[in-house]
């Protein structure tokens, strides 16, 4: 092969490349800055999926595509370079299609409705105390159903829907055994805990999801039944109309871990 179509071939991988690794940073950024406070979610999100403009996830099939096109053209007719160009033309189209799916992993699915306050007992769900203080300024209430367009009924009936796993749990201990495995579980899956009133049968706490720093806040209400006794729990988010099914997760992974 001539010395044309090989630095043709080297600029295109390294364009591949590079275009790639732009978005990645580019798709770091956006969690990365509400890490470290230089702006809010809003901002982070408007970054990857503003509708209005280009953004994350609009750019990252197209570069994935190119990049995907520069790979399998580097690995043809590379010659003897044939691996380094068809290489970095992947890592590239890697790259880009980890642009792509990491950040639409936060947006719900077509079957997760727009709630956030997710509960093992709608017709009776347990109260915060401890925890509201920390939600001062928080735009969602804790009032169940106390949402825009919503109420009790309409807020239960889309839970039950979606997540008719998510139940009260029955025991045939007491109270404190309960509610020691209870608090324990909370700890295992790193939250932290704002309050464990054993009087009470009522464990709060806090959880910090990993890319955009978004606090939901948890309640655990354990009460003596004539055989044991009987677990609920409810998870809330602070901000956002949805919480793409985070809030479902984190229950069924607290109520697996109590066992």
């Amino acid at each position: 092969m001539s010395d044309s179509p090989q630095t043709w071939l080297r600029w295109l991988s390294r364009l591949a490349l590079l275009a790639g690794v732009a978005l990645g940073i580019v798709a770091l950024a956006a969690p990365l800055g509400v890490w470290l406070g230089a702006w809010n979610f809003q901002t982070g999100f408007r970054i990857l999926f503003n509708p209005e403009s280009i953004n994350v996830t609009t750019a990252a099939p197209w570069i994935a595509g190119g990049a995907a096109i520069a790979s399998i053209l580097g690995f043809a007719l590379g010659g003897r370079n044939a691996k380094r160009f068809g290489s970095l033309a992947a890592v590239g189209a890697l790259l880009a299609g980890a642009g792509f799916i990491v950040p639409n992993s936060y947006r719900p699915g077509p079957e997760i409705p727009p709630i956030h306050d997710i509960t093992t007992d709608p017709d009776d769900p347990p109260s915060f105390v401890d925890v509201l203080p920390l939600r001062a300024n928080a735009p969602n209430t804790t009032v169940y159903g106390g949402g825009p367009n919503q109420t009790p009924e309409s807020l239960a009936a889309q839970q039950r829907g979606a997540y008719p796993d998510i139940v009260t749990r029955e025991f045939n201990e007491p109270v404190a055994a309960v509610f020691v495995r209870a608090a324990a579980a909370a700890r295992s899956l790193g939250w932290d805990i704002v309050a464990e009133n054993v009087d009470e049968g009522r464990i709060e706490a806090t959880d910090t999801t990993f890319w955009f720093r978004f606090k939901d806040d948890i309640v655990i209400r354990i009460r003596p039944t004539a055989s044991g006794s009987e677990l609920d729990a409810r998870s809330v988010s602070r901000v956002g109309l949805s919480d793409a099914g985070k809030n479902a997760a984190r229950l069924r992974a607290f109520l697996e871990a109590v066992g």
